[in-house]
C-alpha cells in the first residue's frame, strides 16, 4: 500500500506508548469510559492504574485505556493515525480495524507476554546520539537499537549485564546514557518468546478495513498485514522519527496526541521543528 496524500487541514492523531502515564489518567478513564475501565479491570484481574509503575503488564492496558478516553473526546476526523509501539493498538481500534474489546484483550495479553519474555533484559537511552553513534555503541556493547524516537534520543536494548558499560562508551563520544526503569529488552530479539502466542491471539480476531490510514511505526508505512506486522513489531525497532517524518512529508501539518502525557508532542517538535503538535487538551481548548 502506497503512502497516501494527507489533508493538511485535518489532524494526524498520535497514540503514545509506554512511559507516558500520568497521575490523573485513571480518573479520566473512569469519567469518560467507565465501561472500558471495568472491562480492563476484569481482564487484568485487578486495577492496573494502581500498579502502573510496577510492570509493563499493568502499564500497557492503563495507557491504552487512557489513550482511548482521549480519542473519544476528539471532535475531528483525522487524516491519519499512528501509534508508538503499544499505541498502534489504539490507532487500529480508532480506525475500525480492530474492535475496542479485541484491542483491549490484545493489549492485556501483549503486556503480560512482554513482561514474561525477558526478565533479564533492560533498556538505555542515549542522549545526543546520532544514528551512527548509536549503532557503534550497540555493536560494541552487544546490544541492539530498539527505538529511534527523535534527533538525539535513541534507545538501546539487551541483557542487563551488557548495559553496564554503555555509560562509559557513551561518555567517550561526549554523550549521556540514561538507564530506563523497564524490566525487559523491548523491541529486540529478546522478545521472540512473545511473538508466536501474540500472533495466535491476533489470528483469532476480526480485521476490518481502516476508515483512515494507520501508519506502522515499524515499517513507517500504512499497515498491510495487520496480524503479521503487529506480531513482528514486538521484536522490531520502533522507527518513530521516520514515522513522524513520513506523515509530515505526506501532507500532515497538524498533529494531536490523544494519550496521557506529552511525550509524542515533545518528540514531534524535535523531529520537525516548527510543526504544530498539540495534546488533546490543547486541541480542544483551541477548537
Amino acid at each position: 500500500m502506497s503512502f497516501p496524500n494527507l489533508d493538511p487541514s485535518a489532524p494526524a492523531v498520535l497514540f503514545p506508548g509506554q512511559g507516558s502515564q500520568t497521575p490523573d489518567m485513571r480518573d479520566a478513564v473512569r469519567r469518560r469510559c467507565p465501561e472500558l475501565y471495568e472491562r480492563c479491570l476484569d481482564l487484568v484481574g485487578e486495577d492496573p492504574f494502581l500498579r502502573v509503575d510496577e510492570s509493563t503488564r499493568f502499564q500497557q492496558p492503563a495507557i491504552f485505556c487512557a489513550s482511548w478516553a482521549g480519542w473519544t473526546a476528539l471532535r475531528e476526523e483525522p487524516c491519519a493515525v499512528a501509534g508508538h509501539s503499544l499505541g498502534e493498538l489504539g490507532a487500529l481500534a480508532a480506525a475500525g480495524v480492530l474492535s475496542l474489546d479485541d484491542a483491549l484483550e490484545l493489549v492485556v495479553l501483549r503486556g503480560r507476554l512482554m513482561a514474561e519474555a525477558d526478565p533479564n533484559g533492560s533498556m538505555v537511552a542515549l542522549v545526543g546520539a546520532s544514528e551512527e553513534d548509536a549503532a557503534a555503541i550497540a555493536a560494541e556493547a552487544g546490544l541492539v537499537v530498539a527505538n529511534d524516537n527523535a534527533p538525539g534520543q535513541i534507545v538501546l536494548a539487551g541483557d542487563r549485564d551488557r548495559l553496564e558499560g554503555v555509560e562509559d562508551l557513551a561518555g567517550e563520544r561526549g554523550l549521556r546514557a540514561i538507564a530506563l526503569p523497564v524490566a525487559g529488552a523491548f523491541h529486540s530479539p529478546s522478545m521472540e518468546p512473545a511473538v508466536a502466542p501474540f500472533r495466535e491471539a491476533l489470528d483469532a480476531v476480526a480485521i476490518g478495513e481502516p476508515r483512515f490510514p494507520v501508519i506502522s511505526c515499524a515499517s513507517t508505512q500504512p499497515f498491510e498485514d495487520v496480524r503479521a506486522e503487529l506480531a513482528a513489531a514486538l521484536r522490531r525497532p520502533v522507527r518513530w522519527r521516520e514515522t513522524f517524518t513520513a506523515l509530515h512529508e505526506a501532507g500532515a501539518r497538524r498533529f494531536v496526541e490523544v494519550g496521557p502525557g506529552k511525550v509524542l508532542a515533545r518528540l514531534g517538535k524535535r523531529i520537525v521543528p516548527g510543526t504544530k503538535v498539540e495534546t488533546l487538551e490543547e486541541e480542544v481548548a483551541h477548537a
